[in-house]
């Protein structure tokens, strides 16, 4: 039986791409500690260094087929730990870069503005659709919802019955809502 903690670096090297678990056990074991210490140094912080340690030892194994050794194992480890701590700062950067981006959103109040924007193209596609109403219908609704004239008074003013400009009214807001939602519709009466 080979003793794997009698091993050399390479021998271990050709174990592990073969696939052998008891020879990435030995690297895991052999080389832990230097990395968490060094991993610590340059995070200042025991959990995190733990995670980085962790992440590229489980990367060794992963990639342990298509892995090229340009020199030591232990070179190659303590590399990859300072890639992955580089990976990690830029992952933070953009975290902290996201983070002031959006609270500088929010203190110059572009959401109200984009808030805005999208009410006033609301607002525009229904205008646009009360247009596309028939010519009476659209009268009807307007002098009802725009003016606050009262059916009699649209009658009146229109040459029609009462009931005829209130069925075109309910005629019209029964259109307006199967084309644009009810909620779109109530935003825009709120808005007259």
């Amino acid at each position: 039986m080979v003793s794997y903690a009698a091993l050399q670096d390479n021998q271990l090297i050709s174990l592990l791409k073969e696939g052998d678990s008891a020879s990435f056990t030995e690297i895991y074991n052999r080389y832990k500690g230097e990395l968490y210490v060094y991993a610590c140094k340059i995070v200042k912080d025991e959990e995190l260094a733990a995670d980085l340690v962790q992440e590229i030892l489980i990367s060794l194994w992963d990639r342990r087929e298509t892995l090229v050794f340009k020199s030591s194992i232990v070179a190659y480890l303590f590399t990859a730990l300072r890639y992955k701590f580089f990976d990690w700062v830029d992952k933070q950067k953009v975290r902290t870069d996201y983070a002031e981006s959006f609270q500088l959103f929010i203190d110059e109040g572009d959401w109200v503005t984009d808030n805005q924007i999208a009410e006033k193209e609301l607002m525009a596609f229904v205008e646009e659709q009360i247009n596309k109403l028939p010519e009476k219908m659209k009268a009807v609704f307007l002098m009802s919802y725009k003016e606050n004239l009262s059916y009699k008074e649209i009658g009146l003013r229109l040459n029609i019955s009462e009931k005829t400009a209130h069925n075109q009214a309910n005629n019209a807001l029964r259109l307006l809502k199967t084309k644009i939602g009810a909620f779109a519709l109530l935003l825009f009466l709120h808005h007259l």
